[in-house]
């Protein structure tokens, strides 16, 4: 600003600086709350894992539009699955000096101290459907019912096979986990499982790899690839004329990698039957693949409902208000259990995915095409 030797403006720095003072004021627990409407205006920094899902990439956009809604700024960055770039963003998000942090973390645990650069800048932080553990520096957690995801899905593998109905099997059965260091990962495969082991206990599913504990099981970054070549490796050395009746799989990229190595086995031609394959996050690909007849099912989660909840959420916060909040008991940290907000997933099959998704307005009709 340009300085004029005059009584006006010595005024109008007074008053400007006032309004600053006023701006800056604090109040409650655990970080900053802005007095009410002294945000608006103000640049929220959003932090999501990679482009390379498609589902990460909708989120950033969802999160973008609902926060410019309510009149913020927004600075939307990935970290591509590097743990570290992320942390460099998140530092370089407090130095520009966002009012709030939504983020979505890559490694769950590397977070600590950046947040706690946030903490001291008093910028409160909306951990953003994979919660961020081991730090105080969490206000509020968004996400879905993670274990119901699971249970979701190991449900629909025993009503495909028939085991709620009368057969007995012995069915064979592969298990997929997401990411170790996703907190999310021992929700998802925790719910399935409630549901699958005791099919197991009685030996009406088999899991002919042996490889049923949560360390075996999970697919670093949720890769796609890294699922494909490990599906490979259980039918080379476990299946020779045997067959796979179903695979438990956490989510549509890792589904898609699955079904690659199916394929190359055989799998989807002639009397070798596709197994039934779960899902997660309804991705466009998959659910054309559910379409096909190839994917069986995937858990559909309407992100667009996830992103207002987290935008609201940091709208309260930085406005002085209590954000709504459902559940205060399951996300524990390890530092503190973190106050939450979780939306309900759908399992998706060929029979309801135009009601579930099209008629809601997820995809059009041509997009499934």
């Amino acid at each position: 600003m340009r300085t004029r030797r005059s009584a006006l403006t010595l005024i109008a720095g007074a008053a400007s600086l006032a309004l600053t003072l006023s701006a800056c004021g604090q109040s409650g627990e655990g970080g900053s709350k802005e007095k009410a409407g002294s945000a608006k205006g103000g640049t929220i920094g959003i932090a999501m894992p990679t482009k390379s899902s498609e589902r990460w990439i909708a989120d950033g956009k969802n999160v973008v539009k609902d926060l410019e809604a309510k009149g913020y700024k927004t600075k939307l960055v990935y970290g591509e699955d590097d743990p570290d770039q992320q942390v460099s963003q998140i530092e370089n998000l407090i130095t520009q000096g966002v009012k709030g942090l939504i983020v979505a973390a890559i490694d769950n645990k590397s977070l600590n101290n950046v947040l706690q650069q946030a903490a001291d800048a008093k910028i409160p932080v909306i951990s953003y459907d994979r919660l961020i553990l081991g730090t105080k520096n969490v206000d509020y957690y968004a996400s879905f019912d993670n274990e119901k995801v699971g249970k979701l899905q190991g449900t629909y593998i025993v009503h495909k096979l028939g085991l709620d109905s009368g057969k007995k099997g012995p069915f064979n059965i592969e298990l997929f986990a997401g990411s170790n260091d996703d907190n999310n990962t021992k929700y998802f495969f925790n719910g399935a499982m409630s549901v699958l082991q005791p099919y197991i206990d009685k030996k009406q599913l088999v899991v002919k790899s042996g490889q049923t504990k949560l360390t075996q099981v999970t697919t670093l970054r949720w890769d796609g690839a890294t699922a494909q070549k490990r599906m490979e490796d259980i039918l080379t050395s476990t299946y020779g004329s045997a067959k796979v009746d179903a695979v438990l799989s956490p989510y549509d990229g890792i589904s898609i990698g699955i079904l690659a190595a199916l394929k190359s086995d055989g799998y989807g031609s002639g009397s070798k039957a596709l197994p039934v394959i779960t899902g997660q996050d309804a991705e466009l690909a998959s659910v054309k693949s559910i379409i096909a007849g190839q994917q069986t099912q995937t858990v559909y989660k309407d992100i667009r409902k996830l992103a207002k909840v987290a935008s609201t959420m940091i709208d309260d916060v930085l406005n002085g208000k209590k954000p709504e909040i459902n559940d205060t008991k399951s996300y524990d940290n390890g530092t503190k259990v973190v106050p939450a907000y979780l939306l309900q997933p759908v399992s998706v099959d060929k029979t309801n995915y135009t009601k579930e998704l099209v008629d809601t307005g997820y995809y059009t009709a041509d997009q499934l095409k």
